[in-house]
């Protein structure tokens, strides 16, 4: 008996994956917002930041993210930028390009009630990033947590858009960049300078901006 309980809930765990978002798979936290549930459907074109990974960067950048504009390329599931706000982000920009996802995230500003800090965009990272207008008096905290193949088949554009926003995020702003130990993380704009850390399989690259940084061509 226990044996078919255990099948049958199982099934359905997998059927809601299938049919809806699951409540309270994922949660943010750290910050005002902590504990609070975020939907998700377990699609894996998502792949959210493993907690553990999310709770070591956000240790890691800690008060520096307060009054930033939180920006995150490829924002899935949108748990970082939240995230983000529950620890004293002024506002968070969640970007990404796959529909589905896009509304899933802007369900979880609503349930939020984050309407006024953080606004979900349906369109491609690169082109966005291109057109992005930003405010030089407002530093900026950008997120870079693409699918972990596209660092093998995009890497150029990839490294191309990081090189644009190190101009932009401001003197005290920071780029935070995941990826897995496939990538080599010395093709990253002054690789020197970036504070690299290993969750296997994935691995976080911190970049701090100064203005020295601002000034290398």
């Amino acid at each position: 008996m226990k044996r078919r309980q255990i099948r049958k809930s199982t099934q359905a765990k997998r059927q809601r994956t299938r049919s809806g978002p699951i409540t309270g798979a994922l949660r943010i936290i750290g910050g005002k917002l902590r504990g609070s549930s975020l939907a998700y459907t377990g699609d894996p074109v998502t792949r959210p930041m493993k907690d553990r990974v999310r709770e070591a960067v956000f240790n890691l950048i800690g008060p520096e993210i307060k009054g930033k504009h939180a920006i995150d390329l490829f924002a899935g599931t949108g748990a970082l930028g939240l995230e983000a706000i529950s620890r004293g982000a002024s506002k968070a920009t969640l970007i990404d390009r796959h529909f589905p996802s896009v509304d899933l995230i802007r369900q979880n500003i609503s349930d939020l009630s984050l309407e006024n800090q953080a606004e979900a965009i349906a369109t491609d990272a690169f082109y966005w990033s291109r057109q992005f207008s930003y405010d030089e008096n407002l530093p900026l905290l950008l997120f870079c947590s693409p699918p972990y193949d596209m660092y093998l088949q995009q890497a150029e554009p990839l490294l191309d858009v990081l090189k644009l926003w190190i101009q932009r995020v401001g003197t005290s702003g920071m780029i935070v960049v995941e990826s897995d130990t496939r990538f080599d993380h010395s093709l990253l704009p002054h690789p020197e300078n970036w504070d690299v850390r290993t969750y296997a399989p994935a691995v976080v690259s911190i970049l701090r901006m100064t203005n020295e940084l601002r000034n290398i061509e």
